[in-house]
C-alpha cells in the first residue's frame, strides 16, 4: 500500500496538537463507497515505559472474514505516551506494516478512537488520511464523549449514541451478549451507521471483531518471539532491518 505524507512524526506534543487541529477540517465524515470487499485491522503492541513498538495488519474478505493477508513490522518510537496523542508513537511502524500490504483493503479498522477524541481526530481518523481509505475507530475503551448506561441493551447488535455537547461522535455497541460494549466513531470517508454496520458483521463470537482481534493477536505473537530473541541463550532479532 502506498501513503500520503501529510506532516512530520518527529514533532514534540504541542506541535502534534497543532497538527491534529490542522488536519481534523481534512476528515470525509460521510460513506463514500457502496461495497467493501475486503476490509483490514491494524493493532500496535508495546510496554509503555519500552521505546520498542510492533505492529500488525490484517485484511480479510468479506463478508467470510477468511484472512488473505498479514503484515508486520517493528521499530522504535522516541515519541511519549501520551492518551489523545497515541498516534504519532504509533503511526510510524504501523505504516511500515501497511507498505507490505498487497492486497489494498476497502476500509480498515483500528484498535483505538476515530472521531470520538478531545480534538475530533484519533488514530482511526488521522491514519484514515494517511491511508486515504475509509477508516473505522472501534476502541475497548471510552476516550471522550458521554452516554447512559441505561440505554444500552444487553443483547448482541444494541447500541447507543456517544455524544460531546448534545453532539453524536460514536455509537457505544454490544457485540456480545451481557458482555461489555466496544466504542465505535467515523474515522474517515465513512459514516457512523455504515461504521456500527461493519462492526457487527465482521463480529465471529468474540468481543473484538476480526479485524482488529487477528491484528491483535498477531501481533502479540510477533511481541512474545521478539521478547524471546532478547532472552539470554536467545537469538537477537533484526528488529530495525
Amino acid at each position: 500500500m502506498k501513503y500520503k505524507n501529510l506532516h512530520p512524526w518527529d514533532v514534540d506534543p504541542n506541535q502534534a496538537i497543532q497538527i491534529q487541529k490542522q488536519l481534523r477540517d481534512q476528515l470525509i465524515l460521510q460513506k463514500t463507497q457502496e461495497t467493501y470487499r475486503r476490509i483490514a485491522g491494524a493493532d500496535v503492541s508495546y510496554d509503555k515505559g519500552s521505546d520498542i513498538l510492533y505492529a500488525a495488519v490484517v485484511v480479510l474478505e468479506l463478508p467470510s472474514l477468511q484472512i488473505i493477508e498479514e503484515a508486520s513490522a517493528v521499530g522504535r518510537s522516541t515519541f511519549p505516551y501520551i492518551p489523545g496523542l497515541l498516534v504519532f508513537r504509533e503511526a510510524p511502524i504501523l505504516l511500515k506494516a501497511f507498505e507490505k500490504i498487497r492486497q489494498e483493503p476497502d476500509v480498515i479498522m483500528f484498535d483505538g478512537q476515530g472521531i470520538a477524541h478531545p480534538r475530533g481526530i484519533g488514530i482511526a481518523s488521522q491514519m484514515g488520511l494517511w491511508l486515504d481509505k475509509p477508516s473505522i475507530g472501534c476502541a475497548k475503551s471510552k476516550l471522550f464523549g458521554d452516554y447512559r448506561e441505561a440505554d444500552l441493551g444487553a443483547k448482541a447488535g444494541s447500541y447507543t449514541p456517544l455524544t460531546y455537547r448534545g453532539k453524536i461522535i460514536g455509537a457505544v455497541v454490544r457485540t456480545r451478549d451481557n458482555v461489555s460494549p466496544v466504542f465505535v466513531s467515523a474515522g474517515h470517508k465513512i459514516d457512523l451507521a455504515t461504521s456500527i454496520e461493519l462492526v457487527l458483521k465482521s463480529c465471529q463470537g468474540y468481543r473484538i471483531p476480526e479485524p482488529t482481534r487477528q491484528a491483535h493477536n498477531l501481533v502479540n505473537k510477533i511481541r512474545v518471539e521478539g521478547d524471546k530473541s532478547k532472552a539470554p541463550g536467545g537469538t537477537q532479532m533484526d528488529l530495525f532491518g
